[in-house]
Parts: structure tokens; sequence; C-alpha cells
């Protein structure tokens, strides 16, 4: 007993735990954005077919069955007002049978609300009363049209005497009249529902309308700008994907429908011909039985005084009324160029055909010719199929032999092909109304597929792949890309996810390569940089008296270059590397002096001419060191630059420098650069030969020289950095 009450205690207990579960997984459920836009989707067929029931049954001239659509338009976008308003037609059905025929009616309007609704027109009372006229112009223009070639005449039949009372008051045409009450009506309909539509939207919280609207994406939602720059892009590399795919969903839904329709029409037809042809066959031979074959002649020759004639004729039309389809029957004999009437029913009831009386001849009409000596044989002949002045006909004639066993006339039996043409006529237009809605949804379907599945995701990572490919040489810059490529967040769950996640993996291992790659060329440029000032320091060790001279020359120089790009001069030149490359060489511009006798390098005193032409060679030895160098290192373009500023920075602007005499813009560039923190340096630090030069006086040097000696840009541009000049005397106390 204490057993089987702790089991039901624990039971309840397990019970109570999952009933309060089941809420939280309920609102977990409520809260998914997806959900959410199928359950507005849900609640929006509820409201028009709810709303628009009870005013059919009433006969009002309204429908209010858009409300749902255009408030599922504006929140969801176009998809789910074209799925709501396909819906709601499907489901009015069941209370009003041609409803189904005006959903691409309700499809049009939801398109339009969607486009308003991304436009923010509905913001405006301008554009609300624009969209209010559109859709009264759809459902009361277009929705008469449809309604007039489907049924002849206006649906609602409250409206027909206003029809006629306008049409009688204007002149105008009767369809001209009921169009424009139509449009008038549907003008106050489509107000009300405009505006108890847009109440309710505005009703729904801004955030929970933008979760409905973004769920349709598979990744993180484009702007408007984003989804313009794309299809321009598309229109600049020819026909999209977007383009293609809408081209097959039309030519496969237009060909579907067409060969269908073609089909089940044709099918229609010839089922409907067979039925009909059997209905004939089974009204003459019921015909030949009633008939008389003693009296055929008197009723030739007598007509209608002949006892018994009118009592015949009234089975003939008994007979025609019970053949579905059989509009006219009648009895001749058939002679040698045309028959002779013996019973006429064609014309019973109506007063524009002709009645044929008894004895009354007429000559056949072609169609028969071929079928003539089968007629005048008395044998049994198929259904003749003619178009005539009379109609197109299906003719069934069936002989009437005596007992004798002689043929004495046919009974004949007309069915008019014309009524199931236009039948199938009103058949193929009912089914191109219906089908118009789905098609339209299918195809809306087909383009958010293609766009959401295909198009905006390979564009949005063609776009970071190309961001991420123009900044390879930035790996900071590099992990920003990354970053914003993993932020588009792509969840096909398919083949196009799969393509995602590899591109962020790439990404993520090109930028790791990438940063590496740097790491190790960083490495090898200190490598370089370490043997260049190894290689310069090794010639400062033999000059005794430079002091510093490659570190102080290499500052100037990176002062002067940095003064040269900030004035825009030598600009094609002055490109980063270029810049790198020069202060990367710039201590190098010396190192032909390792071929200089001690005795002539570290002299004391003034050089004679025979030593100065010693020391003047420094400049080719430096320029023969390098160019081995470079042969060995496949011309790296800082020992290019190493070789221009070692072999000409004792070259003058006016040609009268050395080695080779070069003069202006023919000198290079950095050799020119280097000629100006050279002698700058030579100026203001102390030799063994000299003291050092008072600032403003070195400076008053380099002015006049500049023009003459050196580069005037290079002057100018050092002049105009003299505060950091100073930094660099300061720092190694010179200032």
């Amino acid at each position: 007993m204490i057993t089987n009450m702790k089991k039901n205690r624990k039971n309840s207990y397990k019970y109570k735990k999952q009933s309060r579960k089941l809420p939280r997984r309920i609102g977990r459920i409520l809260r998914n954005v997806s959900v959410r836009r199928a359950l507005s989707v849900i609640c929006g067929i509820i409201i028009n077919v709810v709303l628009a029931y009870p005013v059919y049954r009433s006969g009002l001239s309204m429908y209010l069955d858009t409300i749902g659509t255009i408030s599922v338009a504006c929140i969801g976008g176009a998809l789910p007002g074209i799925l709501t308003a396909v819906a709601t037609n499907v489901l009015c059905t069941v209370f009003n049978e041609n409803a189904v025929y005006f959903s691409v009616l309700n499809v049009l309007i939801a398109i339009c609300a969607a486009y308003f609704a991304k436009k923010h027109w509905f913001q405006k009372a301008g554009r609300i009363i624009q969209f209010i006229l559109i859709a009264a112009l759809i459902s009361g223009g277009l929705g008469g049209v449809i309604q007039l070639l489907l049924f002849g005449e206006p649906q609602i039949s409250s409206i027909v005497d206003t029809v006629n009372t306008l049409s009688q008051t204007t002149g105008l045409s009767r369809l001209q009249a009921f169009l424009l009450v139509n449009i008038w009506l549907n003008f106050f309909d489509k107000g009300l529902t405009t505006c108890a539509a847009l109440i309710a939207v505005r009703q729904i919280p801004e955030r929970a309308r933008l979760a409905v609207f973004n769920s349709s994406w598979r990744q993180t939602p484009l702007s408007e700008d984003e989804i313009k720059a794309i299809k321009a892009q598309n229109k600049m590399t020819g026909q999209s994907i977007q383009v293609r795919m809408s081209v097959m969903l039309m030519a496969v839904s237009v060909s579907l429908v067409a060969i269908l329709s073609s089909i089940g029409l044709g099918l229609y037809f010839r089922n409907a011909k067979t039925e009909r042809t059997q209905v004939a066959m089974s009204a003459v031979r019921f015909a030949a039985d009633v008939l008389d074959t003693d009296k055929i002649n008197d009723y030739l020759k007598e007509g209608r005084s002949v006892p018994g004639y009118e009592e015949t004729e009234d089975m003939l039309y008994k007979i025609r009324r019970n053949a579905l389809g059989v509009e006219y029957l009648y009895v001749l004999k058939i002679e040698k160029n045309g028959c002779r009437f013996i019973f006429d029913l064609d014309a019973a009831g109506s007063t524009e055909v002709h009645q044929f009386e008894p004895g009354e001849y007429v000559e056949f009409e072609e169609a028969f010719e071929p079928y003539l000596p089968a007629l005048m044989a008395g044998e049994e002949i198929e259904p003749i199929e003619s178009d005539d002045i009379w109609d197109w006909m299906l003719t069934v004639y069936y002989p009437v032999h005596d007992e004798y066993g002689n043929c004495v006339c046919y009974v004949g039996a007309d069915v008019s092909l014309a009524y199931m043409a236009e039948y199938m006529r009103s058949f193929g237009l009912k089914v191109m109304l219906m089908l118009a809605g789905f098609f339209i949804m299918i195809l809306s379907y087909g383009l958010w597929t293609a766009n959401v599945f295909v198009v905006y995701p390979v564009n949005s990572m063609a776009a970071s792949a190309n961001a991420f490919m123009r900044h390879t040489d930035d790996p900071a810059v590099l992990d920003e890309d990354v970053s914003q490529i993993k932020k588009l967040d792509i969840r096909t769950g398919d083949e196009m996810e799969n393509l995602y996640q590899v591109m962020c993996d790439l990404t993520v291992n090109v930028t790791e390569q990438i940063r590496d790659n740097q790491h190790y060329s960083e490495a090898v440029a200190k490598m370089q940089n370490g043997l260049i000032i190894t290689m310069a320091d090794m010639v400062e060790n033999r000059d005794s008296d430079t002091g510093a001279h490659i570190q102080k020359t290499a500052a100037y120089v990176r002062i002067i270059l940095e003064g040269l790009k900030k004035k825009g001069y030598y600009a094609k030149k002055l490109t980063p590397k270029y810049m790198s490359d020069v202060e990367m060489s710039a201590p190098l511009h010396d190192v032909g002096k390792i071929n200089i006798p001690d005795a002539v390098l570290n002299k004391p005193g003034r050089l004679t001419e025979e030593e100065y032409e010693i020391m003047k060679t420094h400049t080719t030895a430096g320029k023969q060191i390098l160019e081995k160098a470079i042969s060995t290192v496949s011309g790296e373009n800082y020992l290019k630059e190493a070789r221009n500023m070692a072999a000409y920075h004792h070259e003058k602007w006016d040609g009268s420098g050395y080695p080779e005499g070069l003069y202006g813009e023919v000198i290079p560039l950095s050799a020119r650069i280097m000629a100006v923190a050279d002698v700058f340096d030579a100026l203001v630090s102390k030799r063994v030969y000299k003291p050092p030069m008072p600032l403003d006086k070195a400076l008053s040097i380099l002015q006049e020289g500049a023009g003459k000696d050196f580069d005037p840009k290079c002057i100018e541009v050092f002049m105009d950095s003299l505060d950091e000049v100073k930094r660099v005397m300061k720092k190694y106390g010179e200032y």
C-alpha cells in the first residue's frame, strides 16, 4: 500500500514537472521567427475567410476578404501575402464556388501591398489613398471584366438597377456603367479593408514585425543598398541566376499549363463528342421505331392532313427533349441530288430558323457529297461533321426500312459542336483564372528560393572574397574581413552552406598563412638589415672619423623621403616599397670605401690631388660590389637602390659631380636624396681635418647649392623638416 502511494506521488511529480515544461516548449516554438511567419499567414487566412463568409451570405456589395492579405504582405513581404491570398480564395469556395477564379485579384493586391510597405509608403496619407485606388482598379475593374467573361452579367444583383440607371442617365454603355459602379464600390471596400489592415499592423511592435520580415533570410539580412549593388553587379556581368531561374520557371509553368489544358480540353471534347454521338444515335433509333413506314409517301404528298402525322410529330418532340445535346431532329427522304423533308423539328419554338414543311426539297451540302452513294443505297453511314451557314454540327443519319427491307427514309439528328466549343472556351477561361493565382505564387516562391538560397549568398560571398583579396598585405584588415565573412551566417542547409563553411575555413587558414609569411618576411628583412648594417659598420670601423655616419644619413634620407611624399613630389616614383628600399639601402652608400687604403681614408689633413682621385674611386668600387651582390640575390630592389646611391651620391645637379658627370633628374632619385643627407652630415659633424660647422652655416651652404649641387625639391623639403633634423642631431649629440 505504502509502495503504491510512493509510486503515485512520484508519477504525479513527473506529470507536474512535464506540465511546467510544456508551456516553455510552446513559448520557444512561438518565439521562433519562422513559426511566427507561418502563423501570420494562417491568421491572415482565418481573418479573410471569417469576414468574407457573413458578407457573402448577406448579399452586401462588399467582400472584406483582403484584410488579412494586406496585413500579412505588410509584415512578411510579397510571398506570405500571395500565399494568404491564394489560400483564402481556395477556402472561400466552400461557400462561394466562384471565389477561386478571382484569386489572381487578391494576389495582385498582395504584391502591391508588399511593395508599398517595402517603400514605407503606408506612413503617408497620400500614398494610402493611392494604394486604395490601385486596389479598387484591380478588384473592381479587372474583377468586373472577369465577371462578364465568366458569367456574362454582374454577380451582385443589388448593383444591376444602379448600372441600368447610370447607363440610361449618362449615356454610357452598360459595360462602362457596370465597370464604373464596380470600381466605385470596391473603392469603399478596399478603403475599409486597407484602414483595418494598417491599424492591425501598427498594433504589432516594430521589433516583432522586423523579426518576421527577416525570417525569410537564410543569412544575415542584406540592406537595400547591398541588394541594389548585387543587382547592379549582375547587370554588369550579364544574365544572372535570378533571371535564368525566372525564365525557366515561367517557361516550365506556362508549358505545363498549356500542355495539361490542351490535353484536358482535347480529352473532354473527344469524350463529349462521343457521348453526344451515342445519344444522337439512340434518338434516331427511337424515332425510327415510332415512324409508320406505310404512311411515309402519304406524309410527303399530303403533309399534316394525313391522320397520325401530328401524333408522330409529338412523339418525335418527346424523343428530342430527352436526347441531351440534340438540337435538331428530322425525317427526310433521299433523292438523287438532295432530299425532301417529311418531319422537321429544328425550328420548334424559334422564329430565326426556317422550318421545312413536309415535301419541301433541299439540295445536299458539300460535306454530304462523299456519302451520297451510301445514302442512295439506303446504307447506314458514319456521323458527318460539317460547318455551314447553320452551325458547326455533327449529323447522325439512320435508315428506316419497311417490312420488305427497303429504305423508305432517313432519320437525322444534329448535335451542335459550337455549343461544346463555347463550353470549352468558358472551361479554359476558368482554368486559366484558377491557375493564374497559383502560377504567380509558384513563380514568387521560385524567385524567393533563387534569391535566398543562391543569388544573395553567392553575391555576398563574392563581395566578401573580393574585399579579402584586396587586403592580403594587411593581416589586421584581413582579420576584420574574416569577421565580416563569418557575420554573413549563411544557413541554407544545402551545398551552399557547405561552400560557405569551406570559405570561412579557407579565409581563416589563408590569414594565418599570410601572418606567418609576414613574420617570416619581417625576420628576413631584419636579417637583411642586419647584414647591411654589418657591412656598413665594417667600412665605418675603418674610417675613424665618421661617427655614426650611416645611422644619421639613414635618418636624414627618411626625413627627405617623407617630405617629398607629403608635398606630392615624384608621386609615381615614391611608392611605399620604393621608400622602404631606399631607407633600407642608405647605410650602404659608402660601401666602396672598403677598397680605399687606410692612409688615404684616415689622413688627418687635406688630401692631395692623387689621394683625392683615389678617394673618388669609392663610388665605382661600391657600384661593383653591389652589382655582384645583385647578381647573387636575383636583383632585389633594395640592392639596386643601394647600388645607385653608392655609385652616384657624389653626382651634382648641374653635372659637375663624379664619377659620370650626370645631371638633373638623370641622376637616380635615391642618389640625389643621399647627396643632401651625406653633405649635411659631413658639414655638421666633426672630422679629423675640420671641426663641426654651425647649423645655420651648414643650412646656408645647402640652400646655396640648391639647383647647382642638389635637387631643389630635396633641399626644400629638408629645410621644411628642420625640427626633425634637429631631433636626429640631438640624438647623436651634435645640436
